[in-house]
This record gives C-alpha cells, sequence and structure tokens, in this order.
C-alpha cells in the first residue's frame, strides 16, 4: 500500500479552554492533490505514527522497553539501539515489497571464538556469588539460559562459563537463530553461545525448544548458553538468574592485570574512589573507567580523564558550558541541539541549532534582527569542543538506507543532563527553548518531530507542570492532529522515562470536557499499553468508558478503535484481549459493541510481522479460550452488516499470510469451520473464496480452494 508522504503541519492552535473545537485535517497527511483527507485519520494512522515514534526515539528511553512486540514494533525487528535504525521504520509514503522463502532453507551460520580473546578476558573475569552455580548447571544439563538485566556483563559471563568448563572451542551463533530454530546450529563439538535472544508473547522460549537443543549437544558432546534479558516468555524453561559482579571487583582485576605493582596506589587515587563511592555502575561502565584507570600516567590530562568520568562530572560539564561567559548563543545552542538530535546526522543538529540562536538572539536582544554567519567552524572542531564525535552509519529513509555523518556525545548520560539543567537551571531561556521545541514539532520530518517530543519528555521529567502546561497542553488541546500526536508521544515518552503522575494525568484527560485532550490520552494510552502490559486492562476500561458516552466526533471514534487495535495488533496479552472484547460484544452498549468490532477487524486487517494472524497461527489456535474467543469475534463481526465488508476484507489479508506461511495456513483451515453456523454464513464465505483474486489482482490463489474444501455447511436443525 502507498501512503502519500507527510509535509509539515499547520501552525499550533490553542484554542480557550472552554471552546470544544471540531477536529480539522492534519495538515501532514493531505493527498497528492493537496485536499485534506476530513476529519478522520487514515486507517493505520496509528500504527504508523507508532513506527515512526520508536523508530525515531533515543535508545535510552526505550532501553527499559526492548521487549514490545518482540524488538520494539509489532514483533519485527525495528530496533532503536546506540542511534541506528533497523528495519523498515520510514513513516509516510512507501511501497512496501517483501521476500519470502522457506525457514528450511536458510543457513545457520556460526562462528569460532579466538581463543585469545577467551583468555584475555578470563584474566580480568570477576566471578559473581551466581558463576558457580551456573557452571554446575550447565555442566549437568548441557545447555542453559542465562538471564539478567542489560549491560550486566551476561555475555561475557556466557563466554567464560564454556571457557572455564574447558571445552574445546566456542562458537558463536548467528543472531537470526530462532527459538524454534535452536538446535539446527548445533552441529560442532564444543562450546556455543547465542547472545541476547530476542523473545516476545508470540516469539517465546520454550522447555521443548530446550529438549531438542539437549538431544542435539548430546551426540556432538557440546555445550550451549543462551543469554537472554530477564523476560516473561520463558515457557517452562527455568533460566540461570545472572547477577553481576561489585564494579570495584571489576575495576581492581583489570588494572591488577595491566598495573600489578601499582594497583593500590592507582585504587587510592580520589577521582576512583570517588567513582566506587556512588556505586550503581554496571560491568561494562566499571570496565571502561578501569580501561581509564591502567592507562593513568599522573599527568594533567590523564587525572582530567579519571575526574570527567560518571554523572557528577557530566553534570558539572553541562552547568559549566551554559554558564561560561566565553562560550557564545551560537556554541550553546549547539550544545543543545545536539543533546536533542544525539545520534542523529549531524546535519539536523547544525541546522536546527542555528534556528535555536535565532530564538537565543531574540530573546536577549530583541532590538537587533538576528543574524546567522553562513560559514563557521568544520563540524570535527564544533564536536571536539563539546567534547562529542561523529561517524558515518547508515539511516533508513523511504528509498534505503544512505550512509549519514551521525554526531553523539561521549558521554551517553549527556543529553538528559543538558537538558535538565537548561529548563530548570536557566529559567531565562525557556521562552526561546519553548518557541524551538514548538517550531520542531511543525517540521515535515519525522526524526524531527520525534525528537520534539523526547526532548520535552525529558523536561517533563525534570518539571512536569511547566512542561504540561507551557508545551504539552498546547499540542493537546490543537485543533490539527500533528500536534495531539506529538503531545501523546511526548506523554507515552516521559511515562517512559518513569516521570511522576504521567497515568494519572493521562486518566484524567479520558474524561476531560475537552475533546482534543480525550483524543491525546486516549493515543497515548493506545501507544503506552503494548509497552507495559499492566496498563491493557485500565486502557481498555477506558476506551470502553468513552465509547459508552456515544458523543464522539467521528475522528475521535476513529481513534478509540485504532487505539484499541493497537492494544490488539501488538500486544503481550492478547488472549485477555479477545476475553474482554468478547464480553464487550455480549454485555455492553451499541457503541461499544462496534468499538469491539471495529478494534477487532482492523487488527486482523494486519499482514506485518507479528500481527494478530502471526500469534494465532503461532501460539493462539493452540489455547482453547483464545480460539474460541477469536472464533466469535470473527463469526459476529461478518455476521454484523456494519462491519461485513470489512472484515471480509480482513479475512483476505489472512488468506494472503498464510499463501506463504504454512502455520497460517493450516490455522485458517481449523478456524472457518468453526465461523459457519448458518446457511448464510456458508454462503457468504463460499463466496468470497471462490471470487477471491490475488493481492495484486492477480490469479485466484491456489490456497483458496483448500480453504473451501474445509469448510462445511451447518447441519439443518431437525
Amino acid at each position: 500500500m502507498t501512503v502519500p508522504a507527510p509535509t509539515a503541519p499547520g501552525p499550533d492552535d490553542v484554542p480557550p479552554k472552554d471552546v470544544h473545537p471540531a477536529p480539522e485535517p492534519d495538515p501532514r497527511r493531505q493527498d497528492a492533490e493537496g485536499e485534506g483527507e476530513g476529519e478522520q485519520e487514515r486507517t493505520q494512522e496509528a500504527r504508523a505514527a507508532q513506527r515512526e515514534l520508536f523508530a525515531h526515539t533515543p535508545g535510552f528511553i526505550l532501553g527499559s522497553a526492548a521487549s514490545f512486540g518482540g524488538s520494539l514494533v509489532g514483533g519485527a525487528q525495528h530496533g532503536v539501539s546506540g542511534g541506528e535504525v533497523a528495519g523498515d521504520v520510514f513513516m509516510g509514503g512507501k511501497t512496501e515489497i517483501h521476500h519470502h522463502g522457506s525457514a528450511a532453507s536458510a543457513t545457520y551460520a556460526s562462528g569460532e571464538i579466538p581463543r585469545r580473546h577467551l583468555e584475555d578476558l578470563d584474566a580480568v573475569f570477576v566471578e559473581s556469588p551466581a558463576f558457580a552455580a551456573a557452571l554446575d548447571r550447565l555442566r549437568e544439563e548441557r545447555v542453559l539460559v542465562l538471564a539478567g538485566a542489560h549491560a550486566t556483563g551476561r555475555h561475557a559471563a556466557a563466554l567464560m562459563l564454556l571457557h572455564r568448563l574447558g571445552v574445546p572451542a566456542v562458537h558463536a551463533l548467528s543472531p537470526e537463530t530462532s527459538p524454534a530454530t535452536l538446535s539446527a546450529p548445533l552441529t560442532a563439538p564444543g562450546g556455543h553461545v547465542l547472545r541476547d535472544l530476542p523473545l516476545s508473547r508470540n516469539r517465546p522460549l520454550r522447555d521443548t525448544h530446550l529438549h531438542a537443543a539437549r538431544d542435539q549437544l548430546k551426540k556432538v558432546d557440546g555445550y550451549l548458553v543462551v543469554t537472554v534479558e530477564n523476560s516473561p516468555f520463558l515457557l517452562g524453561a527455568t533460566a540461570s538468574v545472572w547477577q553481576p559482579p561489585e564494579a570495584s571487583a571489576v575495576v581492581r582485576a583489570y588494572v591488577n592485570r595491566h598495573r600489578a605493582q601499582d594497583t593500590e596506589g592507582l585504587l587510592a587515587l580520589a577521582p576512583v574512589r570517588d567513582f566506587l563511592a556512588r556505586g550503581h555502575h554496571q560491568p561494562a561502565e566499571a570496565a571502561e573507567f578501569a580501561k581509564e584507570v591502567a592507562g593513568y600516567d599522573g599527568g594533567e590530562a590523564a587525572a582530567a580523564r579519571l575526574a570527567e568520568f560518571g554523572q557528577a562530572a557530566v553534570e558539572q560539564q553541562c552547568r559549566e558550558w551554559l554558564s561560561d561567559p566565553e562560550s557564545t548563543l551560537r556554541d550553546k545552542a549547539f550544545l543543545i541541539s545536539l543533546a536533542v538530535f544525539d545520534r542523529a546526522p549531524y546535519v539536523l543538529a547544525a541546522e536546527l541549532a542555528d534556528k535555536l540562536f535565532v530564538h537565543f538572539q531574540r530573546l536577549q536582544h530583541p532590538e537587533e534582527p538576528p543574524e546567522i554567519p553562513v560559514f563557521g567552524l568544520a563540524a570535527e572542531t564544533r564536536l571536539a569542543r563539546a567534547h562529542a564525535e561523529g561517524e558515518v552509519r547508515d539511516e533508513a529513509t523511504e528509498w534505503g538506507s544512505v550512509p549519514q555523518f551521525t554526531a553523539f556525545f561521549r558521554k551517553e548520560n549527556t543529553p538528559r543532563a543538558l537538558l535538565t539543567e537548561v529548563w530548570t537551571g536557566h529559567p531565562s531561556a525557556r521562552p526561546a527553548l519553548i518557541a524551538w521545541l514548538k517550531e520542531l514539532a511543525r517540521d515535515g520530518r519525522p526524526v524531527v518531530r520525534t525528537r520534539a517530543a523526547a526532548a520535552t519528555a525529558m523536561l517533563a521529567l525534570a518539571d512536569l507542570p511547566s512542561a504540561v502546561a507551557l508545551l504539552i497542553d498546547g499540542w493537546a488541546v490543537s485543533k490539527t492532529f500533528g500536534p495531539r500526536v506529538t503531545a501523546a508521544n511526548t506523554l507515552t515518552l516521559a511515562q517512559l522515562l518513569d516521570a511522576p503522575v504521567v497515568l494519572r494525568l493521562l486518566t484524567q484527560w479520558c474524561t476531560d470536557s475537552h475533546p482534543a485532550r480525550r483524543w491525546t490520552a486516549i493515543r497515548a494510552f493506545g501507544l503506552l499499553a503494548p509497552l507495559r502490559p499492566d496498563l491493557v486492562a485500565p486502557a481498555l476500561s477506558a476506551l470502553a468508558t468513552l465509547a459508552r458516552a456515544d458523543n464522539s466526533s467521528p475522528a475521535e471514534a476513529a481513534n478509540l478503535i485504532e487505539s484499541t487495535a493497537l492494544l490488539l495488533s501488538v500486544g503481550l496479552r492478547r488472549g485477555e484481549m479477545l476475553s474482554e472484547l468478547v464480553r464487550l460484544l455480549h454485555h455492553d452498549t451499541p457503541a461499544v459493541r462496534a468499538l469491539a468490532l471495529g478494534a477487532f477487524v482492523l487488527a486482523c486487517d494486519n499482514a506485518e510481522e507479528g500481527a494478530l494472524v502471526e500469534w494465532y497461527a503461532g501460539d493462539g489456535m493452540y489455547q482453547a479460550d483464545s480460539a474460541r474467543d477469536l472464533a466469535t469475534l470473527w463469526r459476529t463481526a461478518l455476521g454484523d452488516r456494519a462491519h461485513t465488508r470489512a472484515a471480509l476484507n480482513a479475512l483476505h489479508t489472512w488468506v494472503y499470510v498464510a499463501e506463504r506461511r504454512p502455520d497460517a495456513a493450516q490455522a485458517l483451515e481449523l478456524l472457518l469451520p468453526a465461523l459457519v453456523v448458518t446457511a448464510d454464513d456458508h454462503k457468504r464465505l463460499s463466496h468470497e473464496l471462490r471470487t477471491l483474486r490475488g493481492r495484486d489482482g492477480g490469479p485466484r490463489p491456489p490456497l483458496a480452494d483448500r480453504l473451501l474444501a474445509a469448510l462445511r455447511p451447518p447441519v439443518p436443525t431437525a
């Protein structure tokens, strides 16, 4: 499906709180002739906005939410890590081309880890209390799942478990290995390690997968360690929980390895004592600090590097940058812009820094026209002054990946510290910063709009009341959809950052008298619930409450349906959602019934990776309650005159998916007979399967005949 690319939205329009404006078309989403699309957004707008949000949000904000639907969106590997985007993440006009092959034809690549690397790691590795027990389990069971939090050194621990087991070689398995294919690459003797296997609701690691791997390992005299983040998707498999060693032990081991005679003196240095006293350092951070300690030569530069290491040093540096009288307004504008566009293309940070510089000039010298030098310092010089670096990375666009020079601070916690210092330590700069962020939110580029929301979320973490009053609420009550999406994105990211009372604010806005605030809260709940499974029930309750009021505009009603569909499209508790939607069908008002059916059909009409059809083919069809509830919803939607056509179109989508997925074809063959209760049911489905054309209008799919044969007329009643 090709969707016109978005263009920049119109200016913010914040009506008085007692005015209830009718929603207007989003200027970002106009058709090719420039005509607005009316009140309602595109059918897939919620999913498209969701992809945009998670494609361009800074990785550290999403760190705690990496289990969302696999990697981030709907089970697809649309990950954001360190600023690098993998997968099709462009939001806007695009044509998607998918190539599908047999899973059986995949090549399972693995490579031997150099023994020198293992020996070097062994020399500095520090065992935690959990290590010995994990080693015993691995020796006895041959396969071990090592679970732990992000950046706790579990991969290094996995390597050392195998190395100290005495295996002749350790092989790294391909990251493309899935739970279902876990045993396939285990063909060589010795050790095998699979790093950070991504798990999700529709891609769990089951005990059966481990049993198959263990049988294969016995044949080749091998051992396997699989590392995962702490996850609820270990079904029947008991993981060995990894707890990292103390940071002080990590630093001591590394320094003792490289500077044995000077270890005690180096550890007694004031910056080293300060670093270790602050605590809560992950092993990777402690190891990096240990390298600085081991490289200390007594000089001023080495001492400065030690002193600058850590959060306190970062915060102090940010204060010095912003209060330095020798630093120009343009220099400070660049620092702030780089904080917003950290790990994004350098040209964005530089271009938009000059726009912020103009706002600063107007604020500080209103009587003078703003001037921006056409030429200035080279990029390398500006980055060096900002304690930042740059490198060429591939960035996703609608035409494919292109190389971009990406800029980032050396200290990853600098962006948050710098924005917090600007917002709370220099309130006189707020008018310029606010005007600039509003300008970014109107930009036509998805990455710019998303970074505006992410920056505002960080400001909300530092001072929520001011951020809401000065930015978020203005976007939320806009007449147009674009600013409201920015407000919803901001509140979603603020909640992921654990900003206080965001959920309470959203709950209040769900029943606010202003329809635009309700719209914003609905969208935010739709975005948050897949990330936070505990929010699914309250989110659905809030959506149903609004539907019961039955006074929504067409646009708000569409938003209700789309947001509810999001819960089912990429949620982690789909069985519970199906059960709740069935309950709403039988025990609620016509408006709520329409909400349940509309959301169900919209969630079904989705062929993206991890969509409902894939969940049903993988897990749902084997869960009796879920299979029954899904059949009830399909049967009701097909028989409801208001939803019949949309439901049949969604069924076409399932058939097209089943053409390329044997498990989906089998699931559909089992599902269709359950949808036939009356003669009209059989007639309707038979007609659709007989007249079905290929996805692109081609010949009738051969699968249609198999599905037609699976249909059985209802047994006549006496």
